[in-house]
């Protein structure tokens, strides 16, 4: 678990990923034997093959941005103007801790105390577009000069071990980054295996656009942390969770951005069966990944997704299952070494 609680305590909102690119850096690059860092800010790290007669390129991709804010006004009070960066939910933001920039600013995000709340104001959600946050400023020009505009804001958040479960910010996606990086830093598979930290996920997925297309893969696989809506439901018969934590990996047959490759699920769902791991199948049209990019590089990529179940995802507080972590990057190392060219035959 130290390599997850590195990463989910790193910060790297969309577009400022240089923390958690430095990490993933110097967690993999004595396991691997060539490493590039491109001009969009994705980290490419090669893991030569052995055994194969015809040469096969691979690709596992995990985006390793977060959500987050972005610095865009100042008021008269001090009080820094923000918007969101990636897909926040406005209710969740009062009151949380943040640290603005890379010098880790901390302040919070501030709005009315609830005990001045007019009754209507009660009943409706505060829009991010009334919320400010507070870094101790007495003035616009005091604000103005501790932070520049554009400056990129993240939660300000502890990993913690909760037993069976750990709790920290930004699993979506640095449970698929850790994930990724224990694959990098196995014994070697029979391909040569790109494993790309792409950046920009959360908003563009323009990361692995770039990355897909300079690497040329022949398959690919996504690293990813999923919606876990499975607490209860108003109705006792209602099944309608996204995934399960505790029910393992989860793979995809289809979500609001890609159709994942039947051949590539068929392997996946082998090894599980042979390594006695449970998985379970996400609910289509929910969600989406680097996957919708990939596919569209070099002339078309066959894809996959393997993802961790994650509660209450995109928020400081996320949950996971140690079991489904941990089966995942069994599932992903099983089905790497049973790949080869039989299995993309039509």
């Amino acid at each position: 678990m130290e390599a997850l609680q590195q990463l989910s305590e790193a910060i790297g909102v969309s577009g400022a990923e240089t923390e958690v690119r430095k990490l993933i850096v110097d967690l993999v690059q004595p396991h691997i034997d060539d490493l590039k860092i491109d001009r969009m800010g994705n980290v490419l790290a090669l893991k030569r093959g052995i055994g194969m007669d015809r040469p096969m390129t691979v690709m596992l991709d995990a985006h390793m941005d977060e959500v987050g804010l972005m610095v865009i006004g100042y008021d008269s009070n001090g009080m820094l103007k923000v918007a969101a960066v990636g897909g926040l939910d406005d209710r969740i933001l009062s009151g949380k801790r943040v640290l603005v920039g890379s010098k880790k600013i901390p302040g919070v995000i501030g709005t009315k105390p609830s005990h001045l709340l007019s009754a209507s104001e009660r009943d409706n959600v505060v829009n991010i577009d009334s919320l400010r946050v507070d870094i101790g400023a007495k003035s616009k020009e005091a604000a103005e000069g501790k932070v520049d505009l554009g400056v990129r804001i993240g939660f300000d958040a502890r990993f913690i071990d909760l037993g069976e479960k750990v709790r920290g910010k930004a699993l979506d996606n640095r449970v698929g980054c850790s994930v990724l990086v224990h694959l990098l830093q196995n014994d070697p598979y029979p391909f040569d295996f790109w494993g790309v930290f792409a950046v920009m996920e959360e908003v563009s997925k323009a990361g692995a656009r770039v990355a897909a297309n300079a690497i040329c893969p022949d398959l690919a696989f996504v690293m990813e942390g999923t919606i876990a809506d499975d607490l209860p439901k108003e109705a006792e018969d209602d099944t309608s969770s996204t995934t399960q934590l505790g029910k393992g990996p989860a793979l995809s047959a289809m979500d609001r951005s890609a159709i994942y490759d039947t051949r590539l699920n068929a392997l996946l769902m082998h090894a599980a069966d042979d390594l006695d791991i449970p998985v379970q199948m996400k609910q289509p049209n929910v969600g989406g990944t680097d996957a919708s990019e990939i596919i569209r590089a070099y002339g078309g990529v066959p894809v996959a997704v393997v993802s961790t179940p994650c509660r209450y995802i995109h928020t400081p507080a996320a949950l996971l299952n140690k079991a489904d972590y941990q089966n995942a990057i069994r599932l992903m190392d099983e089905t790497l070494r049973r790949l080869d060219w039989d299995v993309l035959q039509r």
